[in-house]
């Protein structure tokens, strides 16, 4: 019983060496050269694009939070599409601005973009996309992996003559995998979802003429306090420099009786 408890202790060791050595082939001589084989499949793959957008949109302060609200009501009631927000946030006093996170299918981004510059004047805009090919297809091949992992695993758990330690190492060992095999799947899920719908960030701020406006109303509110912070630091600084200035004028008069008492001499 002994041999074959260290015999099937040898079997999962084995698998799992060959599971490492799978998972991380630069391990060995030839990983330059998958790493160069990956490239170039990668050259080869089909682009999977995850689109960001990003726009600015200048309003009256007073139409910055109704927009905000229009926006999340559009994106709710999936106005254009499928809309998820991700992010909704506001700032009111003398700068007022509003900011939206939504991720939507890609049909929805410029009616929605419409909807947020309603009124308004638009400003920078900026669209970038990230290939995800590769990714995609690293996931894919690690699923299969692991599930033909699984496989084994669960075949050797169906034999018979497993000691009650090899069953638990093998326990142990099947969940492993398939919580590696979750993860994995997560992470596909969330692939797909970057690709199959579109993220779009709209900011709105006050029009320029208005946040100048604010500017100087809010210098006339703290005229006030920047006189009193100016008075403070001009009384700081004649207490500071008050006795050097004494002590300069004392010795020019000494330099200068001095210098008379030579000329006379």
């Amino acid at each position: 019983m002994r041999r074959a408890h260290l015999r099937w202790v040898g079997v999962l060791a084995l698998m799992g060496a060959l599971t490492t050595a799978c998972s991380n082939p630069n391990a060995h001589a030839d990983g330059m050269a998958y790493t160069e084989g990956a490239a170039a499949q990668a050259d080869d793959a089909e682009a999977l694009l995850a689109y960001e957008h990003s726009v600015g949109v200048q309003l009256d302060g007073a139409m910055i939070v109704p927009r905000l609200q229009a926006i999340q009501a559009a994106c709710r009631d999936a106005r254009f599409g499928a809309c998820t927000l991700i992010e909704a946030q506001q700032s009111a006093g003398d700068r007022p601005s509003a900011r939206a996170v939504l991720r939507m299918a890609p049909a929805g981004i410029e009616p929605m973009i419409a909807l947020a510059g309603e009124g308004g004047e638009a400003g920078e805009r900026s669209t970038r996309a990230e290939d995800l090919a590769v990714v995609v297809r690293d996931n894919t091949t690690e699923q299969d992996r692991l599930t033909k992992e699984l496989a084994r695993l669960q075949a050797f758990e169906a034999r018979r003559d497993l000691s009650v330690a090899d069953m638990i190492a093998l326990s142990e060992r099947i969940a492993a995998t398939e919580a590696q095999i979750e993860a994995a799947r997560l992470d596909g899920a969330q692939h797909r979802r970057r690709i199959d719908t579109q993220l779009l960030t709209v900011q709105r701020r006050a029009r320029d003429g208005e946040q100048g406006r604010s500017e100087i109303a809010m210098a006339f509110r703290e005229f006030g306090g920047t006189l009193a912070v100016g008075t403070a630091w001009t009384i700081h600084a004649t207490a500071f420099l008050l006795p050097l200035g004494i002590a300069g004028f004392a010795l020019f008069l000494a330099l200068r009786a001095l210098w008379r008492r030579r000329r006379r001499g």
